[in-house]
């Protein structure tokens, strides 16, 4: 895979986590930070490390199956392997400027 073929694929990944919501929260999981890592391995699998709001988070299951299947509808990707971390810890200082605004924060 080429590293324009990377590029291409890691920006629609973008695309799709910008359609993930929490349940309780107005904003996509991309723009609150909690996408920590996006890696287009060269056989085409696509590795996400992302956080939660908080570690006992009642929509994790939903938030990340919701996630999968987006990013599983992206042509020449294999896998998708979503990893759950705790390091480092979200804060409110990771959301984009827009979702700040969204949640009322600015």
């Amino acid at each position: 895979m080429t590293p324009e073929q990377k590029l291409e694929i890691e920006q629609q990944a973008v695309r799709m986590l910008r359609t993930v919501f929490d349940p309780e929260i107005p904003v996509d999981i991309y723009s609150l930070g909690l996408v920590y890592k996006i890696d287009v391995l060269d056989n085409g699998d696509i590795d996400i490390d992302m956080t939660l709001t908080a570690p006992n988070c009642p929509a994790a299951d939903f938030i990340v199956e919701d996630a999968r299947l987006k990013l599983e509808t992206i042509e020449g990707i294999g896998n998708v392997n979503i990893n759950i971390v705790f390091e480092p810890e979200w804060t409110q200082d990771m959301m984009s400027e827009e979702a700040k605004l969204e949640l009322g924060f600015l």
